[in-house]
């Protein structure tokens, strides 16, 4: 079974606040990257490496890749995963990754979304994606940083 600390949903995937702040707080040594376009674009990669501790490994995979070889995880290896949409968790965790618990922490709003939080923002698609991983089991939580109290979504969908 993989050491899946948490999962988060934030659009800008690794930054300043995911690549330090999220990974001293949940002792995470590993970052999986769970993006379709990410994993094949090197130079999105190299800056997202660029924010990420040399201590702390980081992988950027397909969301099929991390289907197909979460399970393969190490068991030293605390995974921190990171992805960019709620249909991207929906996908994971319907493909086998077991995901109890998944972060919330920024959604930009774009046109034919409505915001809900200060950082969080969603359509009809994304709340379907949120109504099916509640039926899964999954506990959501909005909250953009380790210190601050987490807000549950469900309340407000």
């Amino acid at each position: 079974m993989p050491n899946i600390l948490l999962t988060r949903i934030d659009n800008r995937l690794v930054h300043g606040q995911v690549g330090v702040t999220w990974v001293n707080h949940l002792g995470a040594n590993l970052i999986v990257v769970a993006n379709d376009e990410v994993s094949e674009d090197e130079i999105q990669q190299d800056l997202m490496e660029m924010v990420v501790p040399g201590s702390i490994g980081i992988r950027f995979f397909s969301i099929q890749t991390t289907i197909d070889v979460i399970h393969n995880a190490a068991d030293e290896q605390h995974i921190f995963l990171v992805v960019k949409t709620p249909q991207d968790v929906l996908r994971l965790v319907e493909g086998g990754v077991p995901i109890d618990k998944v972060n919330i922490g920024n959604m930009h709003f774009s046109q034919g979304k409505i915001q809900l939080f200060s950082t969080v923002s969603v359509d009809e698609d994304d709340k379907e994606a949120f109504r099916k991983l509640r039926d899964l089991g999954v506990k959501l939580e909005v909250r953009r940083v380790p210190d601050e109290r987490p807000d549950d979504i469900y309340k407000h969908l």
